[in-house]
């Protein structure tokens, strides 16, 4: 028999225990005892599912209770001086305050684990940064595993990938810190041996990523050290192809290597004749990624074919990465229908795909499971559901006309100036207000019948009737009407979009207890009928100010969905475009004259190797404008984008030709915004000074702080004052006192800067 593995699970739970339990934890209503209870339980239950699965190899710490970047600099003991630390081991409530912030301290910084959803902490480091052995997390939980019966091979984020995704606070030489680390990486190797463990697979991302020479150097440097630990070591790179790396990962001294045959299969040949003959080769022949059933037949060959390179002595099949990016079971999907369902695999699927693989490839081929596997693939190909004609055509035009404003900014930013009226430094939000308890008890009781639809919009007209009172109470300039009414910023618009299913349960992990349930783009995208322009224009009568249309992006709708997989995927966003298209135009008709279009996931679906990007961009950006392009130069189009690094793409980003765009900065204290400064970007911007990711409110001086900063680089003409991101995932409590010392820091700059042009004037 092959032998097969897993490389990660997802941490969550089928019902979200891992979420209920944190924010119990959180609240006080739980002890950190019971939350660690209840992690234990959850961890013992995924293990016994993959047990019964038949994995060879499961894994251990690939739990984490925020995530594994930040495990790993707890693990080191690298923590930000801000907090005070004394040294000693990492406490729960450090490790939480380094994630989300306490009232005295900001939050480290978080951004986009390479092109997923998935957000990480990113570590935080410097020359004179200490490290020490500060948790002992991996042996923790192998032993914890072990003593339940079950053998696992703990997972660690390999140190390289560790300093390459972390932020030298002091701009010095990441790697000159190498060796103390590996010193810890070593001392906690030596432990997983010292208690049994015969396995330990460490990840290693950044070996599918364009790297320097310095980089390779540390690849050999790191793991020369690591080899003499006594335990064995699976190298496990995902999200792309090895490439040209592949020579320095085929030379390191470990035992095996994983690589992602999903993303690359045409990589496996390379890799058979560069890989020696005694290490282990593992084949991540199963989508970790997207919810679409395995092709059998077509896994089958690539695993054949590795067998004809190099024998199966040393095979393991798996999935391509981690399961964390995939919901957890189908089985909970009651109310699918059958035939969606049918083409469809979540993570406890995806291991019986790995465990039904392994067996065919060494003779004990499941004849029943590969005919249901095909009858599913082929009736997924042919369904007339997947296919609209109509819709094809549009998407297939190349009119110029598309992607093109009337007139240049310059020119619309005087009409828009002069219809909208704004003061300087207009006050906005970027679209979301707090979805309270109370109002998800209301969808729930509505979703099971238990009050009417009239009853709900009635309840929901009340809640955006008392968000426009206050907004207008505290003088905020540009006020949107809160997306009371919307469970999720892609979900929502999938709700409505023609070519779009929906999970009860398919829920995955975004960042700690922040969990999304994307939708699933099966089939031509289209808009029966305008979606937001009843709300927006219900808003609109409850005050005299500009109220912002709120509309999600096409790249990122379809890069926070599982999108098909029968088409390229610049082909559905322009599917998208089309059909936002249509929403943008209908609000410009209903008297909407602010729009703002996120593309929160633009940078996210950047490809991983450079030489990929244009082509990305190019149809990232003609999607965008596509969506945005079709109204008067009085409407003013604002985007937003999440935590990101836009140096490598802000000639992308200047190419989308938004009238504003707001950026998270906060938790970098603004340095996000030095590539627009250096690139001199033409139109406004709104960079962020309230942290939404955190529970922490900032006092009104922290933001005239940040809004100094960005005034010395940015004309107060083009600037722009808001949030880093939307508020749904706070509280009331936390967002009516930073918004209004957000309103107060902006008028404060506001009238300093008046009284230096009375100054001048007067001269």
């Amino acid at each position: 028999m092959l032998k097969t593995a897993n490389l990660g699970f997802p941490r969550i739970g089928g019902q979200r225990e891992l979420k209920k339990a944190l924010e119990s934890y959180w609240k006080g209503e739980v002890s950190a005892d019971e939350l660690q209870k209840r992690a234990q339980a959850l961890r013992k239950h995924h293990w016994e599912l993959q047990r019964r699965a038949g994995i060879s190899f499961i894994p251990s710490n690939d739990f984490s209770f925020y995530d594994q970047v930040l495990d790993t600099t707890a693990m080191l003991g690298a923590v930000p001086a801000r907090y005070n630390h004394d040294g000693g081991d990492i406490s729960l409530a450090l490790y939480f305050a380094m994630a989300r912030g306490l009232p005295e301290a900001t939050a480290m910084e978080m951004t986009k684990w390479f092109d997923t959803n998935y957000h990480y902490i990113v570590p935080e480091l410097s020359a004179d940064t200490v490290f020490r052995l500060s948790t002992t997390k991996a042996v923790d939980e192998y032993k914890e595993a072990k003593a339940a019966g079950i053998e696992t091979r703990p997972v660690l984020l390999g140190p390289i990938s560790y300093l390459l995704l972390a932020k030298m606070k002091d701009d010095s030489d990441r790697w000159v810190l190498l060796p103390a680390i590996l010193s810890l990486y070593a001392q906690l190797l030596q432990r997983l041996a010292a208690e049994g463990a015969q396995w330990v697979q460490m990840d290693e991302p950044c070996l599918v990523l364009d790297l320097e020479e310095a980089a390779h150097k540390a690849y050999a440097q790191a793991y020369d050290v690591l080899a003499k630990s006594g335990i064995n070591i699976m190298l496990t790179t995902y999200f792309d192809a090895l490439a040209d790396n592949l020579e320095t990962a085929a030379s390191l001294p470990v035992q095996g290597l994983h690589i992602d045959l999903v993303r690359d299969p045409g990589q496996l040949e390379a890799v058979c004749a560069a890989v020696p003959e005694e290490m282990a080769l593992s084949l991540g022949v199963i989508d970790g990624r997207n919810i679409w059933k395995a092709d059998f037949m077509a896994a089958e060959a690539l695993i054949r074919k590795a067998v004809s390179l190099r024998g199966a002595e040393n095979l393991i099949i798996a999935p391509s990465c981690s399961l964390l990016h995939v919901p957890v079971d189908l089985q909970k999907e009651k109310k699918l229908d059958a035939e969606l369902k049918s083409w469809l695999s979540f993570a406890v699927q995806k291991l019986d795909e790995v465990r039904i693989l392994a067996d065919a490839a060494v003779g004990a081929r499941d004849e029943a499971a590969f005919a249901e596997n095909a009858a599913a693939i082929a009736a997924r190909r042919s369904s007339a559901r997947i296919h609209d004609a109509a819709v094809k055509g549009r998407a297939a035009n190349k009119d110029a006309s598309f992607v093109r404003r009337q007139s240049p900014f310059n020119q619309r930013i005087v009409k828009q100036q002069q219809h909208l009226g704004l003061p300087l430094l207009p006050t906005t939000t970027i679209g979301s207000y707090p979805q309270t308890q109370d109002i998800r008890e209301a969808r729930a009781k509505v979703r099971k019948g238990e009050i009417t639809q009239e009853a709900y919009r009635a309840y929901l007209e009340d809640r955006t009737a008392v968000a426009m009172r206050w907004q207008d109470e505290i003088g905020l300039d540009v006020p949107v009407h809160g997306e009371f009414e919307r469970n999720d910023m892609v979900e929502y618009f999938g709700e409505q979009l023609k070519g779009f299913c929906f999970t009860q349960n398919g829920w995955v992990q975004s960042y700690g207890s922040r969990c999304v349930k994307p939708p699933v783009i099966f089939g031509d995208v289209s808009r029966p009928a305008p979606m937001t322009v009843q709300w927006a224009c219900f808003a609109q009568r409850h005050t005299e100010k500009p109220v912002k249309g709120m509309l999600t992006g096409p790249v990122t709708i379809l890069q926070w969905s599982f999108v098909r997989d029968d088409q390229p995927r610049s082909e559905t966003c322009r599917q998208i475009a089309f059909a936002l298209r249509d929403e943008v135009r209908d609000l410009e008709k209903a008297g909407i004259r602010i729009i703002q279009i996120d593309e929160a996931a633009l940078r996210e679906g950047l490809p991983l190797r450079k030489s990929d990007w244009k082509q990305y961009l190019d149809w990232a950006v003609e999607a965008f404008r596509i969506a945005s392009s079709g109204v008067m130069d009085e409407t003013q189009i604002h985007t937003h984008m999440c935590y990101s690094e836009f140096n490598d793409i802000i000639e992308a980003v200047a190419a989308m030709d938004a009238d504003v765009i707001s950026i998270e900065t906060s938790r970098s204290q603004m340095e996000l915004l030095d590539s627009f400064v250096d690139f001199k970007y033409p139109n406004d911007i709104g960079p962020g000074v309230y942290d939404i990711h955190s529970p922490r409110v900032p006092a009104q001086a922290e933001m005239e702080a940040l809004l100094r900063k960005a005034l010395k680089v940015i004309p107060p003409e083009q600037l722009w004052v808001n949030p880093d991101c939307g508020l749904k995932t706070r509280g009331w409590m936390e967002v009516k006192p930073a918004i209004e010392a957000m309103v107060r820091a902006a008028q404060k700059l506001r009238a300093e800067l008046a009284e230096k042009d009375i100054k001048r004037a007067t001269a």
